[in-house]
Order: C-alpha cells, then sequence, then structure tokens
C-alpha cells in the first residue's frame, strides 16, 4: 500500500518528475474546439495557437466524475491518496475534488494549494518527498497544510496584451503601460493574483523581483524550489538565473525550470517568468 499524489494540470512539475503523479486534465476551448490540458494539446502547441489566434481560450474546471474515477482506481489497488488543486479562489476545481472523495472518507484526503503553477509544483514535490518517507495520507494533507503557508511565487509578465485581452486591465491602462515597457510583477497571496509592482523594462522587473524574494525572508535552500517560463522560448528564464547568479550560486546544485502552463499561460502570455520556493 502507498500514497498516491492527485494533482490537476494547472500545478507544473520539475522535468523529471513528470509522470510521478495521477493528474486530472483541465479541458481547454479554443472557439469550438476542445482540448484537454497535457493530453491532447502541449504547452508549445498551445502557446502557438494563443499567439495565432484573436480571441482568449477559456478553461473549465475538473468534474467530480474525473475526480471520482481516479480515486477508485487508487483505492481498487488498495492505495490512499492526497490531493492537490489549484487555489479554490481561482476555479471550482477544488470543489469537485471535494465532492467526489465524500465517497472515500480515510483514504483520499484534499488540501486546497493556495497557489497554482509551478509554487503548487513544489508543494507538490514535497508531498511526494513525504510519501516516500512512509508517511501516511492524513499526515502528508497535515503537513502540507501546514507547509503552503511558507511557499512563495514572484512572477514577472512580459507583456499587457494578454491581461488586455482576458478583461483583467483596462485597454487605457494596458496602452499605458505598453507605451512606458512597464512589465508588472506579480505574486499569488491567500490563493489570490495580488499585484506586487510595475517595473520599467526587464532589467528593472527583474530586480524588482529579487527584492520580492528578499521581502518573504530569502529561499530555504532545504525545500523544493522551481523557476518557470512561459511560451516556447526558455531563453528568459536562462538569461534571468545568469543575471542573478549570485542568489543561487553556493546555496544550490540543483535549479530546476519547468514551462509555466495554460490556465497561467492564457492571462500571462509568453514571456513571463516566475520563482517559486519556500520563504527562509
Amino acid at each position: 500500500m502507498s500514497v498516491k499524489i492527485i494533482l490537476d494540470s494547472t500545478t507544473d512539475v520539475a522535468p523529471e518528475l513528470k509522470g510521478r503523479f495521477e493528474v486530472i486534465p483541465l479541458p481547454i476551448f479554443f472557439g469550438e474546439e476542445k482540448y484537454y490540458d497535457g493530453v491532447n494539446l502541449t504547452h508549445a502547441q498551445f502557446y502557438e495557437k494563443l499567439a495565432a489566434g484573436k480571441d482568449l481560450p477559456t478553461t473549465s474546471q475538473a468534474t467530480p466524475f474525473e475526480y471520482e474515477n481516479v480515486y477508485k482506481k487508487v483505492t481498487e489497488a488498495g492505495d490512499s491518496a492526497v490531493v492537490l488543486t489549484l487555489s479554490k479562489k481561482l476555479s471550482g476545481t477544488y470543489q469537485s475534488a471535494v465532492i467526489a472523495a465524500e465517497k472515500f472518507k480515510g483514504k483520499i484526503y484534499v488540501v486546497d494549494s493556495d497557489t497554482v503553477t509551478i509554487s503548487a509544483g513544489i508543494l507538490a514535490e514535497y508531498a511526494l518527498g513525504l510519501s516516500e518517507k512512509g508517511l501516511s495520507a492524513k499526515e502528508i494533507a497535515s503537513e502540507i497544510e501546514k507547509e503552503k503557508k511558507n511557499v512563495r511565487l514572484v512572477a514577472m509578465v512580459d507583456t499587457l496584451e494578454y491581461l488586455k485581452r482576458g478583461g483583467r486591465i483596462s485597454k487605457t491602462v494596458a496602452f499605458a503601460g505598453e507605451l512606458l515597457n512597464f512589465k508588472p510583477v506579480v505574486s499569488v497571496e491567500d490563493g489570490e493574483v495580488k499585484l506586487l509592482g510595475k517595473a520599467r523594462g526587464a532589467k528593472q522587473g527583474n530586480n524588482l523581483l529579487e527584492k520580492e524574494i528578499e521581502k518573504a525572508g530569502g529561499v530555504n535552500y532545504d525545500m523544493p524550489l522551481l523557476l518557470g517560463y512561459s511560451g516556447t522560448d526558455d531563453g528568459i528564464i536562462k538569461r534571468y538565473i545568469q543575471d542573478f547568479s549570485r542568489l543561487w550560486i553556493g546555496k544550490t546544485d540543483n535549479l530546476r525550470i519547468s514551462e509555466i502552463g495554460t490556465v497561467v499561460g492564457t492571462h500571462a502570455g509568453p514571456g513571463a517568468i516566475a520563482v517559486a520556493f519556500f520563504r527562509g
């Protein structure tokens, strides 16, 4: 008997960990075309379609039925599970996971990550490590509830275009921001996306990222750490790592990079970079 970690497809994990989790894919709609995240639509294909389309795609939450099918497979094999979802303030997926878990009391434990993308990814990695140490599903869920308060996500968006198209900011604000080359720096706090500041250009934006990491209390290098980028070009995150090598050199030899997936990518657009860490 083992403890499985179940995620939804908005959770982006380190590349070497893919395949170690049970994943519930969320549906994505480009007009009349329906896809399932990570099943018949890769991240590269998503960003290509995003750039080519006039309208933003829409996403839908996972259903209780989809969760129940996975729960049955896990429990019929004699295993239990911890289910980690994206923030319930961003999607109804958490509620679907909870509804489905009602039939599996004592076997399935659902945790709202209070975050999304790579910061949910480092929580998932931590949960996987606890499972490998032999903790029960109940014990792992309890530990994740405590440690999720220490998780930080800091990101810089390259363009305001997709926030404008998604109605998150007005056209006037977007025009002014693009004229002044503003780069919004955001985080996820208490399950919601928060604007931390607006930097003039990428260099100032990267400096603001560094300040926000320091403000959070620095990085706990004994815990999982993950960097991410949106789009099809990983050069942006590699340049960031090189420019801010002082943050990492001598502190970690295991700096991993993940692609930022479809739900966050829909509103951030390509060219965003992010750092997810447990605070020091």
